[in-house]
């Protein structure tokens, strides 16, 4: 087994993306971080961010691809564009962010979300690439006393669906990250790091009550190939949390 590589999801540098997508890659590669993952692109050319990448020595093992769970008739042909670009770029996982639940979800739902998963890893499975999806703490909830996620991925085969735990969310949800990681062992390539301070609220890894310091041990041993920082609150900027996290990550023996 190898440590994981140390990634961000872009999104937590999004005001600065928004201004020079290409540009802040350059900063987090400065900072020392040797992947990325995409939460859109801004109209750049495939062809152009490969290059860019490459030229920064950063890889792109994922990205985050929302369905369009409003218009199911074309859910099949907007993943397949997204795809097409994915594949380009040379991306590994196509993971879904989100997914619709109510308040007091029933069987029904589960088998829906069941239903589009499967269809979904089937359609990125015969492009050549892994289909994964990244939890909230809403996917705990439970129907007749089992966490939806556990259902779902009772139902679906690793081959077609693979699991991105975001392990703040897990922690919000009344869960321990750690168990998870053991239970879906071999099946968990990449983990979201979000850290959250008292009252819901983001915090810099390390500095919240998720347990980093513990729980970072436990990645390894579950096969996890890439650790994924993600932060949507800062303190000061987005950038200067982005180093922060990345050194707590470095002091931790990942870089």
């Amino acid at each position: 087994m190898a440590k994981p590589g140390i990634g961000i999801q872009m999104y937590s540098v999004r005001d600065q993306t928004e201004i020079d997508f290409l540009g802040t890659l350059e900063k987090i590669a400065e900072i020392g971080y040797t992947a990325v993952e995409f939460a859109g692109y801004f109209k750049t050319p495939a062809p152009e961010l490969k290059s860019k990448l490459s030229e920064l020595g950063l890889k792109a093992p994922s990205v985050h691809v929302p369905l369009n769970f409003s218009d199911s008739k074309n859910m099949e042909s907007d993943l397949a564009g997204q795809i097409e670009y994915a594949k380009e770029l040379g991306v590994t996982y196509i993971i879904t962010p989100w997914a619709p639940l109510p308040e007091q979800p029933t069987k029904d739902n589960v088998k829906y979300l069941i239903d589009v998963f499967t269809k979904c890893g089937q359609q990125v499975r015969a492009a050549g690439m892994k289909y994964g999806y990244q939890n909230h703490e809403f996917d705990f909830k439970s129907v007749e006393k089992k966490p939806v996620i556990d259902q779902i991925l009772a139902q679906i085969p690793s081959e077609l669906m693979v699991m991105e735990f975001d392990l703040g969310w897990l922690h919000i949800a009344g869960y321990k990250p750690a168990d998870y990681l053991k239970r879906y062992k071999g099946r968990v390539p990449l983990v979201h790091l979000k850290d959250f301070s008292k009252g819901l609220k983001d915090a810099e890894i390390g500095k919240g009550e998720v347990g980093y310091a513990e729980l970072l041990i436990e990645l390894e041993p579950a096969g996890v190939e890439f650790m994924i920082v993600e932060q949507e609150q800062f303190e000061s900027s987005s950038l200067e949390s982005a180093a922060n996290n990345y050194e707590f990550l470095k002091s931790h023996g990942f870089a």
